[in-house]
């Protein structure tokens, strides 16, 4: 069993900036890749970002120069960096691991980009 446990979210501003952390615990081993998907009321789940175990990093076009995702490998920890903050980037905002071709996913972080 493998848990993920995000941290980090909140209230801003719009230009703002925030950090979420995901922490990943339990049954697992190696660097896996991760990543953050975030999903908005009324709409779907999108990918904001992700970084493979190799350190490969993607972006979603609507973040790219705003957000910057990193890790800790060794501890299977990711975190988002979160910079120049819309209202449209407030959703929900979710951990993913990739573990032995398992998806895994954390409760989710509230961000909220308000004035």
């Amino acid at each position: 069993q493998v848990q993920l446990v995000e941290s980090g979210g909140g209230l801003v501003q719009p230009g703002g900036s925030l950090r979420l952390s995901c922490a990943a615990s339990g049954s697992i081993f190696g660097i896996n890749p991760m990543g953050w998907f975030r999903q908005a009321p009324g709409k779907q789940r999108e990918l904001v970002a992700r970084i493979t175990s190799g350190g490969n990093t993607y972006y979603a076009d609507s973040v790219k120069g705003r957000f910057t995702i990193s890790r800790n490998g060794v501890i299977n920890t990711v975190y988002l960096q979160m910079n120049s903050l819309k209202p449209e980037d407030t959703a929900v905002y979710y951990c993913h691991l990739l573990h032995q071709w398992q998806d895994y996913w954390g409760q989710g972080t509230q961000v909220t980009v308000s004035s």
